[in-house]
Parts: C-alpha cells; sequence; structure tokens
C-alpha cells in the first residue's frame, strides 16, 4: 500500500459541507430542529475553512469554531427559536366543510316535508333537516345550526 495517501486530514471545506448536508438529512428524518443547528454551524465550518486564512484553518482552529458555532446556535435553538419545536393544533374547519357552515345562512330551494328539504348555501344545494321539525316553505332564509354527515341541520331566520 506504499504510495496510497490519504487526503482527509486536515478536513477540508468539502468535508464540512458534507457533514454539514448528512446532518442536515438526518434532521430530515427526526424533525427534532436540534440536528438543523448543528447542520448549520457545520456549514459556517465550511465557510471558516474555505476563506479564511490558512494559519487559522488549522484542525483545531476548525473544531473550535464548529464548537463554539454548535453551542451557540443549539442554545439559540432551544430559546429564541423554541417556537419551531411547538406542535401546530389545526385550524378547527381546515378540511372540515360541513363544520365551515355552521351559522352559515341558507335560503330554503325545495319545501320542507315532515322537517326534511333542500336549502341552497352559497352555490350548493343541501339536504337539510328542521331542528324543530316544522315545514318551512321555499325561500325561507334559514340559518345552519349544526350538521349530520352531509345533512343540515336549520332554523328559520
Amino acid at each position: 500500500m506504499e504510495g496510497l495517501e490519504l487526503t482527509m486530514w486536515p478536513p477540508t471545506a468539502w468535508h464540512w459541507l458534507a457533514f454539514g448536508l448528512i446532518l442536515l438529512s438526518i434532521e430530515m428524518a427526526v424533525g427534532t430542529f436540534d440536528l438543523l443547528w448543528i447542520a448549520i454551524a457545520a456549514a459556517m465550518t465550511s465557510a471558516f475553512t474555505a476563506f479564511a486564512p490558512d494559519s487559522l484553518t488549522t484542525v483545531q482552529g476548525q473544531f473550535v469554531v464548529f464548537a463554539i458555532a454548535s453551542v451557540g446556535l443549539f442554545v439559540l435553538g432551544r430559546t429564541v427559536f423554541k417556537r419551531l419545536r411547538e406542535t401546530v393544533d389545526e385550524h378547527p374547519t381546515l378540511n372540515k366543510r360541513m363544520a365551515s357552515t355552521v351559522g352559515a345562512r341558507a335560503v330554503v330551494e325545495d319545501d320542507f316535508n315532515g322537517g326534511l328539504g333542500r336549502v341552497k348555501l352559497g352555490d350548493t344545494v343541501w339536504s337539510a333537516q328542521s331542528l324543530d321539525g316544522s315545514n318551512l316553505s321555499s325561500g325561507t332564509g334559514v340559518v345552519v345550526e349544526d350538521t349530520v354527515g352531509n345533512i343540515l341541520k336549520v332554523r328559520p331566520v
């Protein structure tokens, strides 16, 4: 194995960049935001290694920059950017079309018979049921009070 020379040491800017991308890939898989800061620190160390004078980019200098950046960014991530880690509550009517109709005004499209009929809400005609079981005539204004499946529970305005 004579003549085979390993050029991995000292690390170059490309090594730090590759390390940062590997950490970023792992972060994408686990989603904790902890490795994100360390990946950014590796990218910063890559930039430092690429642009700083050779006298500063010794192995020790690179690891000092990486350590300071990692700890600093990790602490910032846990304090200043802690809202990134919080879960976001789902909007109460997101992807729940029927729930978004509650409180809306509609007009009776077809006369109600036995408390059941059809109302026009926006540009859509819905099956509806009156809350008190009353028969409503066409053209009557109603308010949606509740939904059951695809049926609107309505009351006269």
